[in-house]
Order: C-alpha cells, then sequence, then structure tokens
C-alpha cells in the first residue's frame, strides 16, 4: 500500500529550467556601456556584439557574481585572406650542419666502450 506525504491537495512543485536565449542567438549592444551594464548570470558568460563597431564584447561572471569584459575587435573582408608566402627567420640549420653533427655524436660514442659487466669506460685519444 502506497503512503501519500504530502497534505490533501498539496503537489510538490519542480521548477522547468528554461533557456530562453537561444544557444545560437546573436545578441546586439549599443557600445561598450551597453555591454558593461548587460546582466550576466554567475558563473557564465555571454558575446555581445555591438551594433556601432566591429567590436565584440565577451562578459563573463565568477561564481561570486564579479563581472569581467574582454573586447575584441574585428575586420570584415569580401573574400578569403590572400595566402603570402612564409619567410623563415632567423637562424636555421642546413642539412650538411645536421649531418656534421650526427657525425660528431657518432665520433664521441665510438669513444665509449660498454663492458660486460654494464660499466662505461671511456677510451683515450693517444
Amino acid at each position: 500500500m502506497a503512503y501519500n506525504y504530502f497534505p490533501n491537495g498539496y503537489q510538490p512543485y519542480y521548477q522547468a529550467q528554461n533557456n530562453t536565449t537561444a544557444q545560437n542567438a546573436i545578441i546586439w549592444v549599443q557600445g561598450e556601456a551597453a555591454a558593461k551594464s548587460y546582466p550576466v548570470a554567475p558563473n557564465s558568460s555571454v558575446a555581445l556584439w555591438d551594433s556601432e563597431a566591429n567590436v565584440i564584447y565577451v562578459k563573463s561572471a565568477d561564481m561570486s557574481g564579479m563581472p569581467s569584459l574582454k573586447i575584441l575587435d574585428y575586420k570584415m573582408r569580401d573574400s578569403a585572406p590572400q595566402r603570402t608566402d612564409f619567410k623563415p627567420h632567423g637562424d636555421f640549420a642546413t642539412k650538411e650542419d645536421v649531418e656534421y653533427l650526427k657525425g660528431e655524436i657518432m665520433a664521441l660514442k665510438a669513444k665509449f666502450e660498454v663492458t660486460e659487466d654494464g660499466k662505461r669506460t671511456v677510451q683515450s685519444d693517444k
């Protein structure tokens, strides 16, 4: 037999979590002041697009509700970016340099002997 632990006429209340803002919705604001005043829930972030400039504001709030604002400038273009040729800068080793160093390492390695008991000995240059 099931027992009803609720008084007559009382039904438990369950609050449904309803996310009213779509995940892909763009939120438009007018300037930095509007972005700063936009409310953000604790432990969340929101991207705010400036309707007056090419700026995206990322407003976040930490666990205590303290807000922070990151400002990103963006540039619009009509086509894909133009590829520029790669121009290495700085000092790089050539294949010949690597082969020379490989020979030096092999020569140093040849100076060391490993005995049967696992000990290493160094051959002297005579």
